[in-house]
């Protein structure tokens, strides 16, 4: 799917031209002719506008004359009911006209920056500063993420604490795995942002330089990236502290449910035990043998007695020794 905006007085709009200068291009799983079409209008390298395409490509950034491709993670929730969370990269491609991103699908991301909160703030002609609302917003939306893993994480504990199933450890593992997803993710992003500060500060070679050339930062926008990238070592503490966490309740869980279950079989032993009394007395006054009270007309009354006696006494002291 191939999107243009433009800002004009602090809105979004939707355009239908891709030769003018300021353009926002949004790219969705864009099919060929999309790709050669943006390429062919902004003269942008079509290798630049497909690395975000496969699904294994990590954080980077790269430089070709007049323009820059920078490449990070964004996280996705999962819609399969399991807890499951993801990455995907999404790539930004910017030159002295245009800046264009590219994902395989319609993400969070997307949706928060075309929400009337944050359009308001964008404005596509200034393409450093947007690149950094990009990468400002994609450490929120895991700092969101983080805190449902932790959420949801509590919810499944308390389940936990009665349960003799392993659905409860399986979703454990599940944000446990995204977790681990998220922590790979954010520590690659941590590298693309740091070399983007370093780039304007030290210009350390030549592709930092011209890095620094086509993403012209002003002090504000330094303060934004610095912002940005305390984010992301926030985001990046918090994952790694859940996933300690859950490293650790997983272990502690998993005893927890085999405790659980050795309890259930306890209690059904007992009930077991406790049920084969009566059973017996019944056995014994069913022989064809001289039996005691078996011309009493309260006979049955009397076996009904003993059984209940039985039942109440052996219950009695299995709960007393804290069988039951």
């Amino acid at each position: 799917m191939l999107r243009v905006f433009q800002t004009n007085n602090d809105e979004l709009i939707e355009m239908d031209n891709l030769t003018e200068n300021g353009l926002w291009i949004e790219l969705i799983n864009p099919t060929e002719t999309e790709i050669n079409t943006v390429a062919e209008a902004t003269g942008l390298l079509p290798e630049f506008l497909k690395a975000a395409l496969d699904e294994e490509e990590r954080p980077r950034i790269e430089t070709d004359e007049d323009q820059v491709l920078v490449l990070i993670n964004i996280p996705i929730a999962e819609e399969n009911g399991n807890f499951t969370y993801d990455t995907i990269p999404l790539g930004v491609v910017i030159n002295d006209q245009v800046i264009v991103t590219v994902c395989l699908q319609a993400n969070p991301l997307y949706e928060e920056l075309h929400s009337r909160r944050v359009a308001r703030s964008i404005h596509t002609f200034k393409k450093t500063r947007f690149l950094f609302q990009i990468l400002f917003h994609t450490a929120a939306l895991y700092l969101k993420y983080l805190r449902i893993i932790d959420r949801k994480s509590n919810e499944i504990e308390r389940e936990l604490h009665v349960s003799t199933r392993n659905a409860e450890l399986i979703k454990l593992l599940n944000l446990e795995k995204s977790l681990v997803y998220f922590t790979t993710s954010l520590r690659s992003n941590e590298i693309v942002m740091e070399k983007l500060l370093r780039s304007k500060l030290l210009k350390v070679d030549e592709d930092a330089q011209v890095t620094s050339q086509i993403l012209k930062m002003y002090e504000a926008d330094e303060e934004l990236l610095e912002d940005v990238i305390t984010e992301n070592k926030q985001a990046i503490e918090m994952a790694e502290v859940y996933s300690n966490i859950l490293s650790g309740m997983m272990d502690a869980f998993a005893s927890v449910i085999s405790n659980n279950l050795n309890i259930v079989m306890k209690f059904l032993a007992s009930i077991t035990i406790i049920m084969a009394l009566p059973t017996m007395v019944a056995s014994f006054y069913g022989m064809n043998v001289s039996l005691p009270f078996q011309n009493s007309p309260y006979a049955f009354v009397l076996v009904l007695i003993i059984s209940c006696g039985l039942v109440i006494g052996s219950g009695y002291i299995m709960a007393k020794k804290q069988m039951l």
